[in-house]
């Protein structure tokens, strides 16, 4: 039986890391790590069928392990149900999902999305079941009704449109959530253990969330007693739009998970978002270790911006770590990120990590295949995971 979760976030969890002054330590060795806690809640209400209370608080009826047709809708509403459920069931796909159609949204396709790449074959045969794509966020009830699905999967987040879409499809739908974006987050432990519950596959939930809580605390249990520590500056993150060297978060998770000393504090508000050039130049002598999001550099390459400020670029200490951002959170490369930040940062404590094979790790636990050479192969992976020797040429 499944432990009561803390609705906690990851900050919270680790203290106030990102609002500590810019000199002091991300955290101490006298931190312990969150304990692993999580439920979904579900009451038996008799002949099979259950009720059970879904990411955003209303209560939707079941029955466990009964369902034949998926239908998935709404930002990374498919991508999690990939890491838990069985992908045969499904019987619509979004457009941007079904890479054999010419007139879909293709903002991504450059960008490696390992639940895509793992199912695109069989995605590509299925009926559409709406648009999908960040500039389609509305379910499409009648596309919905055409697939005939007996259960719909949601990330439509608005309690009053899932209501009125359950009662219009008559079927259950149920809406996910992806909690602080795919890290040491009690959010999304819940909606894949939700998901585990709805479809009859508890045990590959909890092999999926005890196999991500457990590399999470491998890295921060490498790095807690670690007192001296240089400055680390993410840049580069997507968030639903363009992004570039100014685009960083002040509560970058990882950066608590693996006590890394962030260079960018005090500002006005926490997730991802963009500082001027002013704060980045004044923070750029600190900046002893960067690393750049893949998503970035499209939009970086040819803007002849003077790098030579920053002290990662003096001293050869740049590198590249996947866009993990496309279409809402690619869980397993936010995980992959993870240990390459770690790495990046503290090599010594890292050495017997090869990153290549902690990706088909990763992936494999994921998505069922080692994907990392299809990964880094993608347009917009520049190479994948690296050190990137000569900055100046790369952005060149």
């Amino acid at each position: 039986m499944m432990k009561k979760i803390f609705l906690l976030t990851l900050p919270l969890l680790f203290g106030a890391a990102s609002c500590a002054p810019s000199g002091s330590s991300a955290a101490t060795s006298t931190e312990e790590y969150p304990a692993l806690d999580y439920s979904v809640s579900y009451r038996d209400a008799g002949d099979g069928k259950g009720i059970i209370t879904d990411a955003i608080g209303r209560e939707v009826e079941i029955r466990p392990g009964s369902y034949q047709r998926v239908v998935c809708v709404g930002a990374g509403a498919l991508r999690l149900y990939s890491y838990v459920g069985d992908m045969s069931l499904v019987c619509g796909v979004e457009d941007i999902d079904n890479t054999s159609l010419q007139d879909r949204p293709k903002m991504f396709d450059g960008v490696a999305r390992p639940y895509l790449m793992a199912n695109e074959e069989s995605l590509k045969k299925l009926p559409s079941c709406g648009v999908g794509g960040p500039n389609a966020q509305t379910a499409e009830p009648e596309k919905i009704l055409s697939c005939n699905p007996d259960i719909v999967i949601s990330e439509y987040e608005d309690k009053e449109k899932e209501d009125a879409l359950q009662e219009r499809l008559n079927v259950p739908v149920l809406t996910l959530n992806y909690g602080n974006g795919g890290l040491v987050d009690n959010g999304i432990y819940r909606t894949l253990a939700m998901l585990g519950k709805t479809f009859g596959k508890e045990e590959r939930a909890k092999e999926l969330i005890d196999y991500h809580y457990g590399a999470m605390k491998a890295i921060f249990d490498k790095t807690k007693d670690i007192t001296s520590k240089k400055k680390a500056y993410i840049c580069g993150l997507g968030n639903w739009g363009t992004t570039n060297q100014f685009m960083t978060a002040q509560n970058y998770n990882v950066f608590h998970v693996a006590h890394i000393d962030n260079v960018v504090t005090g500002l006005a508000k926490d997730g991802i978002q963009k500082i001027d050039e002013e704060k980045f130049i004044t923070l750029a002598p600190d900046m002893d270790i960067m690393i750049f999001d893949a998503a970035a550099v499209k939009n970086i390459r040819g803007k002849e911006y003077d790098f030579s400020i920053c002290e990662a670029f003096k001293n050869g200490e740049v590198y590249l770590q996947m866009a993990y951002n496309a279409y809402y959170t690619n869980v397993e490369t936010a995980l992959i990120n993870a240990w390459f930040t770690a790495k990046c940062v503290y090599p010594d404590r890292f050495s017997d990590i090869s990153i290549d094979a902690k990706a088909d790790e990763i992936t494999e636990k994921f998505n069922g295949a080692k994907l990392y050479n299809s990964m880094k192969a993608k347009p917009q992976s520049f190479g994948g995971y690296q050190k990137i020797a000569n900055p100046t040429e790369f952005f060149k």
